[in-house]
């Protein structure tokens, strides 16, 4: 290639005897990763175990993505469908916590007699041996001695280059890549594992970002989505309350008409995307507590929506409080007005979101997020107009202080839940979550179980009224299969590639399958496939689908329950 090569000697990698192999010649890995997802790790895990070179190329100093970044409480309906690395991860967890010295702040025997119900199972389960629930800093550790256990190659704060000459593609195949440092990085095979599909993107590979309309896939729960009743107890979304010309509070995105609440009901928005957030770790704990603070560019305007929802009658909670161990919280958005931070990500201007900014676009959105969520606390706690009940209940609430101590308290990570999709070489739809199809045995690479869940896109005025949008909330009766063509694109787009994050789905499917135990089944099963294809000889579509169904099967992923 014409480009620098990594400064390591190359590997030689011959495949059998025939020299018109596409995999022929050398490369300095069989596989490369690019993200620093719990995808990432399991499918440089699998690639290690298959006897591949591989290494890992993310943008980011820390891994483990949201899993090490706050979101300990496993979503996952059915802890029977996670299976392979993906289940190896939470054994290790129980493992970690079965030792006395794990309990720093309370007892296992205490934290068991809590009788905390997580979403696969018992919090921990010590009749399956694995456990659910987990600090942030533990799940880091794990993976971080994963990647030393095995000598796995990670080049962290690596971002790459979004341009032309970001991805070096011929005939269809990648030759290699290249991030902002100068340095190229090139593999027989490689895996987009990011939470943005920026590879996939600058591999020419093509996407969807956003919502289709319900036509285009036949599913009920596309498109835009209107809630039939206003949401916010009567209070006024007006800056002068009762005046129309006053403008809009902010948080609230926009002012429609009844007619057009039915024309738009069901339509494509293609830059809108539910709400980010950051998922905390917060404690009672004073011994181990750093009290909320007022942010340095507070601005008091982005809370009169919550203050007006509280003087409107609103007395629930502000926030989730699951129990991890060690007496802290999982905690995320919970009620109408909370951490998730509507609209924050896209820009109703300019017509974009966070996904197509620029990394230094991306910062000074995620920083927004973060000096909006820091307000939050700070404003439920301290604020005059928060009656004294509800500042007295907050104000016994702090960050963990033990957790992201590089980082000041703060997960290394905004929760993106949704970006690109890719059109790859099937597309997962609704009908597939709800009523899979009989898809054939030896194509399915795992199993997905949890609830179609798309959290609140933006906030619409319709008669004074304000009305959620975009929410989707309808529990899957049953685990249902992800099929391997849900994770390659299509061959005449790229034959050396995989992508089990941004996979090929609709919205509305991949409302479902976007969970983090899910990623780690996808990660591995990519690199299986990947790893079968080297040694086949074959482009990743014409993979030997039997040979790698029954790879899986070895390796105790689930494909069937």
């Amino acid at each position: 290639m014409a480009q620098e090569r990594l400064s390591s000697a190359p590997l030689q990698y011959r495949n059998g005897e025939d020299a018109s192999c596409p995999e022929s010649g050398v490369a300095t890995y069989d596989i490369l990763i690019y993200g620093s997802t719990p995808a990432a790790i399991a499918a440089a895990v699998q690639t290690t175990r298959m006897n591949k070179t591989v290494a890992i190329v993310c943008p980011t100093s820390h891994i483990g993505g949201m899993t090490t970044s706050g979101l300990g409480w496993t979503d996952s309906k059915n802890g029977n469908a996670i299976g392979g690395i993906s289940r190896e991860f939470y054994k290790r967890v129980y493992n970690y916590y079965k030792s006395e010295a794990a309990w720093t702040k309370e007892t296992r025997t205490q934290y068991i007699g809590k009788n905390i119900a997580a979403q696969p199972g018992p919090a921990i389960d010590d009749t399956k041996q694995v456990q659910w629930t987990f600090e942030p800093h533990v799940a880091e550790s794990i993976f971080e001695d994963w990647i030393e256990e095995l000598k796995i190659p990670i080049f962290r704060n690596e971002t790459l280059v979004t341009s032309d000459d970001g991805v070096i593609k011929k005939d269809n195949r990648i030759g290699s890549i290249k991030a902002q440092s100068g340095q190229v990085y090139d593999a027989l095979m490689y895996i987009d594992a990011s939470y943005e599909g920026d590879f996939m993107a600058a591999a020419g590979i093509p996407y969807s970002i956003g919502r289709e309309d319900q036509a285009e896939f036949g599913e009920s729960l596309a498109g835009v989505q209107i809630e039939a009743e206003e949401s916010y107890l009567g209070m006024s979304p007006y800056l002068t309350e009762g005046d129309p010309s006053s403008g809009l509070i902010q948080g609230i995105d926009r002012v429609i008409t009844d007619t057009e609440e039915q024309v738009l009901n069901g339509t494509a928005d293609r830059y809108r995307l539910q709400a980010f957030n950051y998922r905390l770790s917060l404690t009672q704990r004073t011994d181990n507590q750093v009290p909320f603070v007022k942010p340095e560019n507070y601005d008091e305007g982005s809370y009169e929506i919550l203050l007006r929802y509280i003087e409107a009658g609103y007395h629930d909670q502000f926030f989730t409080k699951q129990l991890m161990p060690n007496e802290k919280t999982d905690t995320n958005s919970n009620g109408q007005v909370s951490t998730d931070f509507l609209g924050g990500n896209y820009n109703t201007k300019k017509e974009t979101n966070y996904i197509e900014q620029s990394v230094e676009e991306r910062r000074v959105i995620a920083d927004n997020y973060k000096t909006y969520t820091q307000g939050f606390f700070w404003t439920l706690a301290n604020h005059p107009r928060v009656p004294e009940r509800f500042r007295t209940s907050a104000s016994t609430w702090g960050y963990a202080k033990d957790e992201w101590t590089s980082n000041g308290n703060w997960p290394y990570e905004i929760y993106i839940r949704e970006a690109r999709r890719m059109q790859g070489s099937y597309t997962m739809t609704q009908s597939d979550v709800q009523n899979p199809t009989a898809f054939e045995e030896d194509s399915i690479i795992g199993l997905g179980s949890y609830t179609l869940d798309v959290h609140e896109v933006e906030r619409i005025v319709i008669d004074s009224k304000i009305h959620n949008e975009g929410l989707v909330h309808v529990p899957v009766s049953k685990p249902f299969p992800i099929p391997l063509g849900s994770i390659l694109p299509r061959p005449n787009d790229v034959t050396n590639f995989l992508n089990p994050v941004t996979m090929s789905s609709t919205h509305v499917a991949f409302a479902s399958i976007r969970m983090e135990p899910t990623y780690m089944i996808m990660g591995q099963s990519a690199a299986t496939a990947a790893v079968l294809a080297i040694e086949q000889c074959a482009n990743i579509q014409d993979v030997d689908r039997r040979k790698l169904s029954d790879r899986l099967k070895a390796d105790n992923q689930i494909l069937s329950i």
